[in-house]
């Protein structure tokens, strides 16, 4: 069975899914994410390994930085479970797969993924088909942002209780907003109920990169844009830090990448470690 025209995966979200399966693949044990149920969703061609976007080499930097901010996400939802809160929502979530490879940690939680409609029309048949099915504590929520959809009453239709505390991630998402949109997204977002903490990324101008990954930037912005998916936004730490005090956030904190990179792959043999230019802003209602 094919799919319909609507309903196809982001090719974005299938490169994530990708490269965390290839980092289970051609990088050191133990690996800092394990995650091979992302690929057997994307069903790729036989050969992917050998897509141009997917050399070992070139796309190390890429790959770790990848991995490392699930990791940090799903280190979170752990931490925030033992503290008794019992939602967890991901903002674009394309083809994350949490509730697949945790399903004792996923059994305590109502999970909440937000994406396109044709993306989770298709996850929802991926996952039926794979044999994981849509069990009622996973709720994937379709919104049509292109069509002006009211994500937040999507999510509270299908379930979500904003009087509860919740744990929000939103990752690989902000760079395609307008500053106005990433603003209005925070103002939301500080409205949850006490106890909640939000989880975001943001890309850092060129200038604060290491000279090492300027290239690298230079190179995949151009092919954002040509994909139809132009990086809109860009923040420093301060800024990020700024716009979520503004929108009404009480504590908010920067992790850098490179606190990520000594934290998850010190001592690696391989010597794999995250390209900079994505950190994280955490933020606590």
């Amino acid at each position: 069975m094919t799919d319909e025209p609507n309903e196809t995966p982001d090719s974005t979200a299938v490169r994530v899914a990708l490269w965390r399966a290839l980092h289970v693949r051609v990088d050191a044990a133990p690996p800092v994410l394990d995650d091979e149920t992302g690929l057997r969703l994307a069903d790729p061609e036989e050969g992917w390994q050998r897509r141009g976007d997917m050399d070992p080499r070139a796309t190390s930097g890429f790959r770790a930085a990848v991995v490392s901010r699930a990791r940090f996400v799903e280190d979170l939802v752990t931490g925030e479970l033992a503290r008794g809160v019992g939602q967890y929502v991901i903002l674009g979530a394309g083809l994350d797969t949490f509730a697949q490879r945790h399903p004792e940690t996923a059994d305590r939680l109502r999970i909440f993924e937000i994406d396109q409609p044709g993306t989770q029309a298709w996850k929802r048949r991926r996952l039926i088909a794979l044999g994981h099915g849509v069990p009622d504590r996973l709720r994937l929520v379709p919104v049509d942002f292109e069509a002006g959809d009211d994500w937040w009453a999507r999510l509270v239709d299908a379930g979500f209780d904003p009087a509860r505390p919740a744990v929000v991630a939103c990752t690989g998402v902000t760079m395609y907003l307008t500053e106005e949109a990433v603003a209005a997204t925070l103002r939301r977002l500080a409205g949850l109920a006490p106890g909640s903490t939000l989880a975001m990324t943001f890309l850092l101008p060129a200038e604060l990169l290491d000279a090492a990954d300027r290239p690298a930037l230079a190179a995949t912005t151009p092919q954002a844009r040509a994909s139809g998916t132009p990086f809109r936004s860009f923040f420093t730490p301060q800024q990020m830090l700024a716009a979520a005090r503004e929108a009404g956030f009480r504590d908010v904190r920067h992790v850098a990448g490179t606190e990520l990179a000594a934290r998850y792959f010190a001592d690696r043999p391989d010597g794999l470690r995250p390209s900079s230019g994505e950190d994280f802003m955490v933020a606590t209602v």
